[in-house]
């Protein structure tokens, strides 16, 4: 682990990519307005169709240069396999109390994908506990965080807020575009994915035009909340 950060924002995915494809642009904004901003990819996504665990780990490596984030850290956890249990619920305990962010992005809470929802479940529930003293970890200093926001993925789900990544879109495609194993790729010889064809990146586009739309600004991200919160003023709301 990177020594002697502490986050404001943790950005967590059960795959390589999942963070780029719907939170890059929430993250690069953050990152603008001076805030720390690191990545945990919770499994190598060594199940994937196209690419192994060494590419998607080198292609993880060259979008994080490409966000700016401050730490990228990659759990061993099971990719398709995995169980909300102990042993994994304490290994993202670990990393929260280590770090100790306010703001935990986590997967989408339905999505066509399985691995998504589950992980989602599970990040939530570590959350939770990594704030409760008899729970012993080597970082062993309880955290709770302010609030876990689910970003939306492939699934269209209805989105509780909207961030505006208008100035940030295209680098958040080109951090996508890292994935070179995952997206098209013209030239690949690997086998068609339902993520791998132009089509795919065109709907990443749309989505992005969709939330936008309500906030009135070209490109926006979505998030699901967990509990209520509250807004200072009425003023404050795009």
């Amino acid at each position: 682990m990177t020594k002697n950060i502490k986050l404001d924002i943790l950005a967590i995915g059960i795959h390589p990519d999942d963070v780029e494809l719907s939170a890059a642009g929430t993250i690069l904004k953050h990152i603008k307005l001076g805030k720390k901003a690191g990545i945990l990819d919770l499994s190598k996504g060594e199940m994937g169709t196209r690419g192994n665990a060494k590419t998607r780990n080198q292609e993880a490596l060259e979008a994080s240069k490409i966000l700016g984030i401050n730490v990228r850290q990659q759990l061993d956890i099971e990719d398709c396999f995995f169980e909300n249990n102990k042993s994994n619920q304490l290994k993202i305990i670990e990393v929260i109390r280590y770090y100790q962010p306010d703001i935990v992005l986590c997967n989408a809470i339905s999505d066509r994908h399985p691995d998504h929802s589950r992980a989602a479940k599970l990040v939530a529930d570590a959350c939770f506990y990594a704030g409760l003293s008899k729970i012993k970890t080597t970082a062993n200093v309880p955290w709770k965080i302010k609030a876990l926001y689910h970003y939306i993925q492939d699934q269209y789900l209805q989105p509780d807020f909207v961030i505006d990544i208008t100035p940030h879109f295209n680098k958040k495609m080109e951090s996508i575009l890292a994935y070179k194993s995952q997206f098209y790729n013209p030239n690949s010889k690997e086998p068609n994915t339902p993520i791998s064809s132009k089509e795919f990146l065109d709907y990443i586009k749309a989505k992005a035009i969709l939330f936008g739309r309500p906030i009135n600004c070209a490109y926006a991200e979505g998030f699901t909340k967990s509990r209520i919160f509250g807004v200072q003023n009425l003023f404050n709301l795009q």
